[in-house]
């Protein structure tokens, strides 16, 4: 399960006048060297890609109504990159000088008197200053107003079926600011939702699996069902629990203690607490400690129709649940969003980097690429980076549609997973057989074929693709520094020659065959919410895995924060610290059995039973090496113990 991130980008509204300029002026504040005419700076990225002079539908009305974020550079926005990558790259003098949160705002953070200068000028070309953050001023307008302060004009562009607002030029704001301006959200209005009344909805509707059932992979073979790639297949895992996930991945006798873990979704399931408690209480994890599991809400939601709130209970519940699972001692703080917008998720990981929430940031949600903009790109960068000069990870999962090419119709990557200052978490199909034993993993990508009506064969096998691990070589991001020398010339330079990010970086269990079974309360179709179980999976499911495997080794070693990992991700990859994970490890082809309730929660109106087929992710392949579905591997018996620190 993985929720897409919806994201709308508020409009602007601003008007530039010559007065405005004061206030920067007076502050001394050298001018920048890009300029969009007299005495302006162009905002990269303002412009989105969708807004064609064959999409055009002419101007938006002067009298329209938008809303803006401006978000500040702070005092040193090339210095913050620098300081980021070098405390995270341990062959630098600086690695692991990580900053206190009030330490990195001091050297970073926008001035008051940028901060100042800014909303003067905002304020001057007429619009209306309705808040003031550490990050951005967001302020609201018309239409005529957001032209004339940056710029611009702002056009209807149709965008697939529908019209939207966007610039019909790269946005720019007055040189007098001297470079405090990071970029501008809301010129444009397409919303870009994470796809996963002012009160939250009740829980879904009961969502089961039926049975038979394996309780390890292979314990119950499906001798009545047809043979799949040429011998009888097991029954998919009922859902392994956290014992089984802590065999494969090396736990050993790491539990993360004195570690903390957030994890950001959207909105906030009401029945957590209870749920996690029972479910620990009945797999044998240990059980919660006061104040071991906190949430960090917002005071309002908004969208809950529009975002399908209820449905981000679950994935809440996914993460909260298998965080525990592999690290039980570590504690978790739950910030939640107010919508599935970009703003407000954007404002969910602010709050753990400017309080320092945590070490390890576990994100189950994103978007397509084409869906997002290098605006909104350069507001979630500057948090990351902010995240990583203070030893703070973000781990986001890289999403459940492959290549996306069946989804969209474009091979593309999923964003944020493909900034280069996260680390993207890739999917596979695992296989944990009797006592916990590690057997094989594959990527993960699936194809299914159904039973046929008398039961003798499946349907047209070994079927269509479903689903499976996202991946691939991103169109916008360049190829960073730690992934030189390992990723494949092939992958990093398949949209051009300079090389581009890949996508994933490290990956875990994801496949819903091989899924995690999690415990959640659901609306029962009489009307009452009980707590049951179902199996899920999605690399919404891998990236709260690898968070927890990450806080196992930062415990590892002696609790000194890993920060941003990838560069050390990258210097291990050949060790036997990773599982090398191949398509197809035994050699035979590996399919499941299925059995599924056609109403989704019991046999009233009858079963389907299908095979599952391992390994078939798209165009996407699992080889030996990097590759585009599991990155550099999954975690083996010695990775956690690769971090001790000697």
């Amino acid at each position: 399960m993985r929720s897409n991130r919806a994201t709308a980008r508020a409009g602007v509204s601003m008007a530039a006048t010559l007065p405005m300029l004061a206030g920067a002026l007076a502050l001394g504040i050298p001018a920048a060297h890009a300029a969009d005419g007299p005495a302006r700076n162009t905002l990269a990225g303002t412009r989105p890609a969708w807004a064609t002079a064959g999409a055009d539908r002419g101007a938006t009305p002067d009298a329209a109504r938008v809303t803006a974020r401006v978000y500040l550079a702070g005092r040193d926005a090339s210095g913050l990159t620098a300081y980021a990558r070098a405390v995270s790259d341990p062959s630098s003098p600086l690695y692991g000088r990580y900053l206190s949160a009030a330490q990195a705002q001091a050297r970073f953070g926008a001035t008051r008197a940028q901060v100042k200068a800014v909303t003067s000028w905002l304020s001057s070309a007429g619009l209306k200053v309705t808040e003031v953050t550490r990050h951005y001023i967001a302020v609201s307008g018309d239409v005529a107003a957001a032209e004339r302060a940056f710029g611009t004009r702002l056009h209807d562009y149709a965008k697939g079926a529908k019209t939207y607002r966007a610039p019909a030029r790269t946005a720019s704001v007055p040189r007098g600011l001297g470079g405090a301006v990071l970029t501008v959200t809301g010129l444009d209005n397409a919303p870009h939702k994470a796809h996963h009344q002012d009160q939250l909805p009740p829980p879904d509707a009961v969502f089961k699996n039926a049975g038979p059932f394996s309780s390890y992979y292979g314990s119950n073979t499906a001798t009545t069902l047809p043979s799949a790639y040429g011998q009888k297949i097991p029954y998919a895992v009922k859902g392994y629990t956290g014992k089984q996930l802590r065999a494969a991945y090396g736990a050993g006798r790491y539990t993360g203690k004195g570690v903390r873990i957030a994890i950001t979704d959207a909105y906030a399931s009401p029945t957590i607490a209870s749920d996690a408690s029972a479910y620990a209480r009945k797999h044998g994890d240990a059980a919660w400690k006061t104040g071991g599991l906190r949430q960090v809400l917002p005071r309002n939601y908004t969208k809950t129709e529009e975002c399908g709130a209820a449905g981000w209970y679950g994935e809440e519940t996914l993460d909260v649940e298998a965080v525990h699972a592999v690290a039980p001692e570590a504690s978790v703080t739950y910030v939640g969003a107010s919508s599935c917008y970009d703003d407000d998720l954007l404002d969910s990981l602010g709050k753990i980097v400017d309080n320092h929430l945590a070490d390890i940031v576990s994100n189950s949600w994103g978007d397509i690429e084409a869906n997002e903009t290098p605006d909104v790109q350069a507001a979630y960068d500057q948090v990351f980076q902010l995240g990583a000069v203070q030893g703070i990870g973000f781990y986001f999962s890289s999403g459940d549609n492959g290549d996306e090419v069946a989804n969209t119709g474009t091979k593309q990557v999923d964003t944020p997973a493909d900034s280069a200052w996260v680390t993207a978490v890739g999917g596979t199909s695992l296989a944990v057989g009797k006592g916990e034993t590690y057997l094989w993993e594959t990527g993960w990508g699936t194809e299914k074929a159904n039973l046929s009506a008398d039961g003798g064969s499946w349907t047209d096998f070994p079927g269509a693709f479903t689903s499976g691990a996202g991946g691939g070589t991103s169109r916008t991001v360049p190829e960073p520094f730690y992934q030189r020398g390992v990723v494949p010339d092939s992958l990093a330079e398949a949209n051009s020659a300079a090389g581009n990010r890949v996508v994933p970086d490290i990956a875990a269990v994801a496949d819903p065959n091989t899924g995690f079974l999690v415990g959640q309360t659901q609306t029962l179709p009489d009307g009452s919410a009980r707590y049951s179980e179902y199996r899920i999976g999605g690399t919404s499911l891998a990236a709260p895995v690898i968070a927890a495997v990450q806080a196992l080794a930062q415990e590892a070693r002696g609790g000194k924060a890993i920060g941003f990992a990838n560069p050390v991700i990258y210097a291990k990859y050949g060790s036997k610290a990773y599982h090398d994970v191949t398509d197809d490890p035994t050699g035979s082809g590996l399919a499941v059995a299925r059995v599924d309730f056609a109403n989704g929660y019991d046999s009233a109106d009858g079963l389907l039973t299908s095979v599952r087929s391992l390994g078939k992710d798209s165009s996407l392949k699992a080889v030996r090496g990097y590759d585009d579905v599991t990155g550099v591997g999954t975690p083996a018996g010695g990775y956690v113990q690769s971090y001790r620190r000697r």
